[in-house]
């Protein structure tokens, strides 16, 4: 900060103030280091994407599992080529009478944090493993339709 003098009259006036100097330099830092940080937080952003796609992906696959474990204690019916997976993953939301009681499996279809939409890749036991095409036979698996690379090298659809 800056002392300037200033003479009026028969009086002296003190005046406090930024030099224009001192402001463009003040400016230049701070661009600097927001520059440094933006990085940064993207880096955050990702590494939050993944580990919620990560929770995400096993609330799904949990509830798969829950769902064909009760299949096959033969607590519900289910179609003889299903092999007692799901047949999609609005039934595991909605539910199956198990006893007179409605079970449900999941509360809501989560949304994809790598594609923002509630659209999830599906395979069945009838699918070839690295396809990603769903058959519509039933629910064995479910992955992001995201075909960009994680932070440790692998692709999204993979996990």
């Amino acid at each position: 900060m800056r002392l300037c003098r200033i003479q009026r009259g028969s009086g002296v006036k003190m005046q406090r103030g930024f030099s224009l100097i001192e402001l463009i330099i003040a400016t230049a830092i701070l661009l600097i280091l927001s520059t440094m940080v933006l990085p940064m937080a993207r880096l955050t952003i990702k590494r939050e994407k993944e580990r919620r796609l990560r929770a995400d992906l096993w609330e799904m696959r949990d509830a798969i599992d829950r769902y064909k474990l009760d299949a096959d204690r033969g607590a519900f019916q289910t179609k003889v080529d299903s092999q007692g997976y799901p047949p999609d993953l609005e039934t595991l939301v909605k539910g199956v009478d198990v006893q007179g009681k409605k079970v449900r499996y999941l509360r809501k279809i989560q949304i994809d944090p790598m594609t923002g939409t509630t659209e999830w890749g599906l395979r069945s036991m009838q699918d070839d493993p690295d396809s990603d095409s769903w058959g519509g036979q039933s629910v064995f698996d479910v992955f992001t339709k995201s075909q960009d690379e994680a932070l440790d090298g692998t692709k999204y659809k993979d996990w």
